[in-house]
């Protein structure tokens, strides 16, 4: 051998042995570089089901491993998640984990189990006395026709139905939401603080559904799964991260849906549900246009957290009153999406994006002093 070839760079040892490194110069044999070698190209998912990953990293001799880094933990945590993460090639099948799922699917779901035991909770309309009463009856809107009051009584039932996160189909809508949000091709877990990224309060998004139930998470579901809603959620969501203006998107989303819940109990979207002879389409788009709206006084009137219960507060009124009003603005809006335009401008007005705040103070319509209503028209 040439021992011109090699070049060796020495380091002394604490116990006075020299440490020789060879670079250009082909490894000595040794047992373990030959196992390495010989399972070079094969899948990580095919190491670590045959245990191969674990052999090669466990001792065999009784050693003991000291304290844990923090780095080795996050890795290990990392590793174990793989078997959650799906290929985009694998074959697509409704029970496939990660497969996203359609606003239609997720509805059909509801439409095909039993919701007896929530169905017994709902109040499908406002309980009106006295001259409130007689107010509705004479100037009110119409009552609902006898045909659609089922479809409207599902609404309402998937809103007392809480998030199971045992429940496969629930999981799906959740990671669907967050991926489209997100822009995410992979799983997340269903608990941690990426959904405080998204606007939860906490990292179980299921402790936010108050007075709005699975509805709120439909309802986030069929803003991302139709691609001009889609765009406008995106629009929103980039508000909602402003630096000065941040929201909780998801939070501010839940009591979107509870207006929508309260409108359609107060009949105010009746008229819309029978010219159309819908219900859930109705309140889909309402849901949708009050969003809207939202952001649009949001960003217009340069708003921020402080102000989130007023602006709810004027929204809900204004929401009940002129539904048709909020309606059409939503298919303008739409119109000029489908002809590449953004209402909301937030590609050019926003500026740096905040990160998530625990400290903000979050008011909703839940925690406004009531007030009655009982005689909106």
């Amino acid at each position: 051998m040439n021992e011109n070839s090699c070049s060796f760079h020495e380091k002394e040892l604490r116990d006075g042995q020299v440490e020789s490194v060879c670079t250009g110069c082909p490894p000595p044999y040794d047992k373990d570089s030959s196992v390495l070698q010989a399972f070079r190209g094969t899948p990580i998912s095919e190491l670590k089901n045959n245990g191969i990953l674990r052999a090669l990293t466990a001792e065999a001799i009784g050693w003991e491993p000291g304290a844990v880094s923090v780095e080795v933990l996050r890795a290990q945590e990392e590793w174990e998640a793989v078997d959650t993460i799906q290929t985009e090639t694998g074959q697509a099948s409704s029970d496939q984990p990660g497969q996203l799922i359609s606003f239609s699917e997720a509805l059909q779901h509801f439409q095909t189990v039993d919701l007896s035991s929530f169905k017994k909770k709902i109040q499908p309309t406002i309980r009106r006395t006295g001259l409130a009463a007689l107010r509705h009856c004479l100037f009110g809107p119409p009552k609902l026709h006898q045909g659609l009051r089922e479809e409207r009584d599902l609404v309402l039932t998937i809103a007392q139905c809480g998030l199971d996160n045992q429940d496969p189909m629930h999981g799906r809508v959740l990671q669907t939401i967050y991926k489209k949000l997100t822009g995410s091709k992979f799983d997340c877990a269903l608990y941690g603080a990426h959904w405080e990224d998204l606007g939860f309060q906490g990292a179980n998004p299921a402790t936010d559904l108050r007075g709005a139930g699975f509805l709120a998470l439909l309802h986030l579901l069929y803003l991302v799964m139709d691609s001009k809603t889609l765009l406008m959620a995106q629009e929103i969501f980039r508000l909602s991260r402003h630096h000065i203006q941040q929201f909780p998107f998801c939070l501010m989303s839940v009591n979107i849906t509870r207006i929508a819940i309260q409108a359609l109990r107060e009949e105010c979207l009746s008229r819309e549900c029978n010219r159309q002879q819908k219900v859930i389409p109705v309140v889909n788009s309402f849901y949708a246009a009050t969003f809207l709206r939202l952001a649009h006084v949001w960003r217009t009137q340069q708003k921020t957290i402080t102000d989130s219960g007023f602006v709810l507060k004027d929204l809900e009124a204004l929401a009940k009153k002129s539904p048709r009003r909020l309606l059409k603005t939503l298919e303008i809006y739409l119109a000029g999406v489908s002809k590449g335009q953004a209402l909301l401008g937030t590609q050019k007005c926003y500026g740096p994006q905040a990160p998530h705040s625990k400290d903000l103070t979050f008011t909703g319509v839940c925690d406004l002093p009531l007030h009655s209503s009982t005689g909106t028209g």
